[in-house]
């Protein structure tokens, strides 16, 4: 999906000589970040902060050229105290770390809370104790009308950080989101499942349910949209890519054809489609070329706000919705298979 239509890349945001920390950086967002971020900027410090050594290890041979300004820190979100000393002298903060697979999370609420949203709220207290000039988290589809504790957890990791634009108060400190869907490619996700099927011969392939549909980005897609979106933010926006949808079921003939399909129900916590825009969210969103913004409804911490200066975008109509299923742009398989090929370059 090379497309302009799904480019977000915005070459006015400048990295160079710039302090960044992204937590959960040994990830599979946080590795193509750095990728990115590297390849496009020179910056002074890149912080790359997750609480897995081995994973850091291999991350550090990997990107050894940049030693000279990448920094590993061994540290968890529910720290609050680390994520204080990591976040001093910080330009940028990114957080992408997270709790996110649903049945785990269904089977492990307290840790989901714990992560997902007491790290949220430590990641703005350590951004406003370090005077964090901006900082953005990466959250989910599956926060707009939750039906599952990740979704309900990442909703209150999402109010919390926009709330920390009052918390801030007049520091520079400011705070946003970004909300996509389902990332082709990203560690345990439907591809690795398939792929994994593929290799061990098995003839047959369960589907949930027929019906379902989803949001899909790419990895490279993400990054540049969290990038663009830092750039643009003022504190207390939600972005949200315009990105197309597919049926599950379609995804997986794609790249088991041949297998037979059997059909096992929506597991604990799942929905049948996933919505990035709520009705009741519609009263605040605004719909620009590339992406939605739900502007904060409160935001007196924001003198230009308080003065109704319209952001660059056009008002969607307060009964819009903006699901997987009512999607106008469906990715054709085609298009899967083309973007299937890249990633397999990539690993």
């Amino acid at each position: 999906m090379k497309s302009k239509k799904f480019n977000f890349y915005n070459s006015n945001l400048n990295l160079n000589n710039k302090t960044v920390l992204i937590t959960g950086g040994t990830g599979s967002f946080g590795q193509s970040f750095v990728k990115k971020v590297l390849k496009t900027y020179n910056p002074k410090r890149l912080i790359i902060f997750s609480r897995d050594e081995h994973k850091q290890n291999i991350m550090a041979n990997k990107f050894k050229e940049f030693s000279d300004c990448l920094r590993f820190f061994i540290g968890d979100v529910r720290d609050r105290d680390r994520l204080i000393l990591a976040a001093n002298d910080v330009d940028y903060i990114v957080h992408s770390a997270a709790l996110k697979h649903v049945p785990t999370a269904e089977y492990n609420p307290f840790e989901c809370i714990r992560t997902n949203v007491i790290g949220a709220e430590n990641i703005i207290y350590a951004a406003i104790n370090c005077n964090v000039e901006k900082t953005i988290a990466l959250s989910t589809d599956k926060a707009a009308n939750p039906v599952n504790i990740y979704g309900a957890s990442k909703l209150a990791s999402d109010k919390i950080f926009i709330a920390g634009n009052h918390l801030a108060a007049n520091s520079k400190s400011r705070f946003s989101v970004v909300r996509y869907g389902n990332v082709i490619g990203s560690r345990g996700s439907l591809y690795w499942i398939l792929k994994d099927i593929i290799e061990k011969k098995i003839k047959k392939v369960p589907v949930t349910d027929k019906r379902m549909t989803r949001f899909w980005i790419t990895l490279e897609q993400g990054v540049e949209f969290v990038l663009s979106s830092l750039n643009e933010m003022r504190g207390g926006e939600i972005y949200i890519p315009k990105i197309p949808s597919m049926k599950i079921v379609d995804f997986i003939n794609s790249l088991c054809p041949n297998e037979k399909k059997i059909e096992i129900g929506i597991r604990p916590g799942e929905k049948l489609h996933e919505t990035m825009i709520t009705k009741d969210d519609s009263r605040y969103t605004y719909e620009c070329k590339d992406r939605y913004i739900i502007e904060p409804n409160i935001h007196a911490w924001d003198p230009v706000r308080k003065k109704n200066k319209k952001i660059d975008g056009i008002k969607v109509k307060e009964d819009f919705e903006y699901s997987s299923d009512n999607n106008k742009d469906w990715l054709k398989e085609t298009e899967l298979k083309s973007l299937l090929v890249s990633l397999e370059k990539e690993y």
